[in-house]
């Protein structure tokens, strides 16, 4: 075992580059990182910079150091789609090969519809794709009002459905999403997952989302390399929404992320503290806050934000830590509309104890990063799963 301790994070979005395959998916010359240094005058990343994240791609404003702190690759996305469960699922190991379904353009099928509304008893408004603080402004008074259900979507795979806490109570709204995730386990209806998202206050202006959020996601179609960890009695510790993405299955232990820049707190408090095995941590307001919106100045501020944090956990990883970055998936945020890009990612991998980074080059799979830990961790790859380590060239 070189590594005791390994750290994966997950900067929820940021791909670097488009993929042959990228036009299929409706994506040309997508590049999510590079279009944002492009935006950004003097992107100021100077953790990532000495990592190598210069050396692994050329970037408007940032340039590449001589002597790279990080072994550094890309990763192309060998799955089916462009989404967060799918490009997590892939990094552990998994391949998959049909995309969870999104209704971003057309909203959910009637039949659908119909089927939640006689389940509920609630008449449904919205059923379209939106910002989850817009719909609120737009239908939160009707749904209080009328005792309706506000049923919406995103970019991503998902149905969420908005209900106040103290006219529709918490536990209607969980019934409700539980029936939800229920009729959307058929093939034609799948989802990855059903998001209960609870709110407060009585008329616009004053609605605000509270933490009790609840997802009903999809589990892994098969063991991961967090469950072959789990199973051999190492600490397998989520932070984020890694616990939302894998349904809990193969964790030991998890945290709740109010922000990107909290999850990085967390992560840092972890690394203080004594463990042996895997960090996963997700950063997702990437993604969420800017990426969808297509907020190109938001998103360089976050990575800004970002840096100053990781300065901080490289200060306090021990000389037997591993520290991973990588993405899932692209969001462009200077292309057209609100969609994920399919894009390659970044994997910098890094420790006190390496002599000096190298390239890696290319990888035909996210695979590679669950590979890599299981190796390290001397635990066995699941049955069926894919990925071949590059633990022997850090």
């Amino acid at each position: 075992m070189r590594y005791q301790r390994i750290f994966t994070i997950v900067l929820d979005s940021l791909g670097i580059g488009a993929m042959e395959d990228s036009p299929e998916y409706g994506d040309v010359d997508v590049d999510t990182l590079g279009h944002i240094a492009a935006c950004r005058e003097h992107l100021q990343i100077p953790n990532l910079k000495r990592l190598g994240i210069a050396n692994l791609k050329a970037l408007h404003g940032v340039e590449p150091v001589e002597s790279p702190m990080a072994a550094y690759m890309r990763l192309r996305e060998k799955s089916c789609g462009k989404d967060t469960m799918t490009g997590h699922w892939e990094m552990m190991g998994l391949y998959v090969t049909k995309p969870f379904q999104t209704f971003t353009e057309t909203g959910f099928p009637k039949e659908l519809i119909e089927e939640l509304e006689k389940r509920t008893g609630r008449t449904i408004i919205g059923n379209k794709s939106a910002s989850g603080t817009e719909i609120l402004e737009e239908l939160g008074e009707e749904e209080i009002r009328d005792g309706k259900l506000i049923v919406y979507t995103s970019a991503d795979s998902v149905l969420q459905i908005c209900g106040n806490e103290e006219t529709m109570g918490l536990e209607n709204l969980y019934r409700y999403c539980e029936i939800a995730r229920e009729l959307t386990m058929k093939d034609e209806w799948k989802v990855g997952r059903v998001i209960a998202r609870p709110y407060t206050g009585r008329k616009k202006g004053e609605f605000r989302r509270t933490a009790n959020r609840h997802d009903y996601a999809l589990k892994p179609y098969g063991k991961t390399v967090l469950d072959s960890l789990k199973e051999h009695g190492l600490d397998v510790i989520s932070v984020g929404k890694i616990y939302d993405i894998f349904d809990g299955q193969g964790l030991t232990a998890s945290n709740k992320s109010k922000s990107s820049v909290h999850g990085m707190e967390q992560t840092i408090e972890i690394a203080k503290g004594e463990f042996k095995g895997l960090c996963f941590t997700n950063l997702v307001d990437f993604d969420a806050l800017w990426g969808h919106r297509r907020n190109v100045q938001g998103y360089a501020e976050e990575l800004e934000k970002f840096d100053v944090m990781l300065g901080k956990l490289l200060e306090v990883l021990r000389e037997d830590d591993l520290l991973i970055l990588t993405a899932d998936h692209g969001n462009d945020p200077t292309y057209t509309g609100t969609d994920h890009t399919r894009e390659q990612v970044p994997f910098l991998a890094y420790s006190p104890s390496m002599k000096e980074g190298k390239d890696l080059g290319v990888s035909d799979t996210f695979a590679v990063i669950g590979a890599t830990i299981a190796e390290n961790f001397q635990v066995p790859m699941p049955e069926g799963t894919i990925g071949t380590s590059v633990l022997e060239k850090l």
